[in-house]
């Protein structure tokens, strides 16, 4: 690749391409445009905002609002960039009280689609409108409208068809704009939100005065039954208050803990790293912590002016509050009762799903049978040289048994070294494989069908994803706004599926799915029912059982080495460096 062959002269950009610039770092979908508007409705005094999307978003986005209102005239300076009502002409910048104060968004939003804004103040009689095309003038005029404001935009990125053929289909697009406004409600939980999706009311979020009732609506009343709540003061001025599930509610992925600082919703690794931590021991390493945590700072202490989104935030001495955030969340979990003894109303332990059907072991067979050997090659569990592909053994050098890990990692022994095999990872490998060779599942009609709430994001996976779940063998009707009626459930080789699945399905599909798991929708969904059929970490399991899975997995083609997720299945230890850890020679 060459350089350019001559030097170019330094030139001004033309006030087109320097929005459309300013556009790209504001608008990047659908749900940031709601972003942007929700957040502006709320700075307005907006009580209850109403948001209505057609086609995900992508044909027609509209906000309503019942807030101040603007003047008539001032809505063309709306338009413009860094014309904003949130901060005075010289600043300071470092003094934010609202969600929003660049000045960029309309006039961003405006610059790549159709936009028409009609606001009412309370002392004008007639609400007053502007329109405005990309590149294009503006027209104006006045109608007949409450106090407060509406933005509609039409035909997002239609003027821009490089940047509308990166957006995601009308579903996924749908999905994100249901995260969006959960992120918004949680950290302004006395603003009403609603959706509507094509013309058909979607989610309601009612205004609540404690995050516990936000929560509720938001994560499902189950999590308000596992959840606790910390409220604490910070040295030097603020607080954080923290509602958080148990580990028993863990979730799949971290979206589903929410972060606000005064009142701002934010993204922030070291923030979630430190709630995580405080789990530490208390969830397996591939589940995240699911609440809120909203944190309460002085102005001096947080820096808004980080991102052009404002999705980040800079905060002076994190550190110490990440290390204080960890150890008093802790503390908390510490006092509570462990995973393994929570008990529901009725006071019995939870039920686990069982593990796969396998046959009985014929009479005589001895409690730790042989099994195939390991083929091809599975990584290595320590540093050092990658092991030699293993051949196949003689009859000599069949695996066996030795016994059973805190009832998870079984060890085998071979002429070669040892493996520790994972049970879970074997389990739920046989499982997806069974179900994908058996498609499509049978189905169980229910004598009574169950009656499920759906969250917001589980009500827009269901709709981008109506097709793959009814593949999957759930069989559902809508049932009123945010219900639905489950009549029927797949069973695959005798295994039934629960009703819970259902909804641990949606929120996996709802979070994009698990990165490792084949692109496939289908694949995605067998995935997730045989992680929740397969056997669990502390399930009891005899060892003949087990030989049973290793050899059905050993016998499936290319003998799979991970689990549907990408989880090792089993690791070798080889005795040469074994032998080395001790300072032998040989044998």
């Amino acid at each position: 690749m060459t350089g350019p062959v001559h030097r170019a002269p330094i030139r001004r950009l033309d006030r087109d391409t320097i929005d459309r610039i300013a556009a790209g770092e504001v608008v990047e979908r659908p749900a940031s445009v709601v972003k942007e508007l929700v957040e502006n409705a709320v700075d307005a005094g907006a009580r209850r905002i109403v948001v209505r999307l057609q086609r995900g978003g992508l044909d027609r986005i509209e906000v309503v609002d019942d807030g101040f209102g603007i003047p008539a005239a001032e809505l063309p300076l709306a338009l413009e960039r860094h014309a904003t009502s949130k901060l005075p002409p010289g600043g300071p910048i470092d003094s934010i009280h609202t969600l929003g104060f660049r000045g960029e968004a309309l006039a961003s939003i405006a610059s790549v689609a159709r936009l028409r804004l009609v606001s009412r103040p309370p002392d004008a009689a007639l609400a007053s409108w502007i329109e405005a095309e990309p590149g294009g003038p503006t027209t104006s005029g006045v109608e007949a409208r409450g106090v407060g404001t509406t933005v509609e935009v039409h035909d997002l990125f239609a003027h821009t068809p490089a940047r509308r053929k990166f957006l995601h289909a009308p579903a996924a697009e749908q999905i994100e704009v249901v995260a969006t406004l959960e992120r918004a409600y949680l950290a302004r939980p006395h603003v009403a939100l609603e959706l509507e999706i094509d013309g058909r009311p979607s989610v309601s979020y009612p205004a609540a005065d404690r995050g516990e009732v936000a929560a509720a609506a938001v994560l499902g009343p189950a999590f308000v039954e596992q959840s606790f709540r910390l409220d604490r003061d910070l040295p030097g001025g603020g607080g954080w208050i923290a509602v958080l599930g148990r580990p028993v509610l863990a979730a799949p992925s971290s979206r589903r803990l929410y972060l606000a600082v005064n009142g701002r919703p934010i993204q922030s690794r070291p923030l979630s790293a430190a709630v995580r931590a405080a789990f530490e021991g208390l969830m397996p390493r591939t589940r995240y912590p699911v609440g809120l945590l909203h944190l309460t700072l002085p102005e001096a202490r947080i820096d808004v002016n980080v991102h052009p989104t404002k999705r980040e935030v800079r905060i002076a001495e994190e550190r110490d509050l990440d290390d204080r955030l960890r150890r008093e969340i802790r503390a908390a979990l510490l006092l509570s009762p462990a995973p393994a003894t929570l008990l529901d109303r009725s006071g019995s332990r939870p039920t686990r799903p069982s593990s796969p059907p396998i046959p009985p072991t014929p009479a005589g067979e001895g409690p730790a049978p042989s099994l195939p050997p390991l083929r091809p090659p599975t990584p290595s569990l320590f540093a050092g040289p990658s092991p030699r592909p293993m051949v196949p053994l003689q009859r000599s050098g069949l695996l066996e048994l030795r016994g059973s890990l805190k009832d998870l990692y079984w060890v085998a022994e071979s002429p070669e070294g040892l493996l520790l095999i994972d049970q879970h990872a074997a389990s739920e490998r046989l499982i997806f494989e069974s179900i994908r060779r058996s498609l499509p599942a049978a189905r169980q009609q229910l004598v009574d069908p169950l009656t499920l709430d759906l969250s917001g994001r589980q009500q827009a996976a269901w709709a981008a994803h109506t097709a793959e779940v009814a593949a999957s063998g759930f069989e559902i009707d809508p049932f009123g706004p945010t219900q639905i009626r489950l009549r029927a459930v797949p069973v695959w080789a005798g295994h039934r599926a629960e009703a819970r699945w259902l909804l641990q399905l949606l929120d996996e599909l709802a979070d994009g799915g698990r990165p490792t798991v084949p692109d496939d929708p289908r694949d995605r969904i067998i995935a997730t029912v045989a992680c929740h059929a397969a056997v669990r970490a502390g399930d009891p399991i005899e060892a003949a059982s087990l030989a049973r899975i290793w050899s059905e997995l050993r016998a499936l083609p290319g003998a799979p080495t991970t689990c549907p997720h990408g989880r090792p299945i089993a690791f070798e230890i080889p005795f040469s460096r074994i032998d080395r850890w001790f300072l032998r020679s040989g044998p």
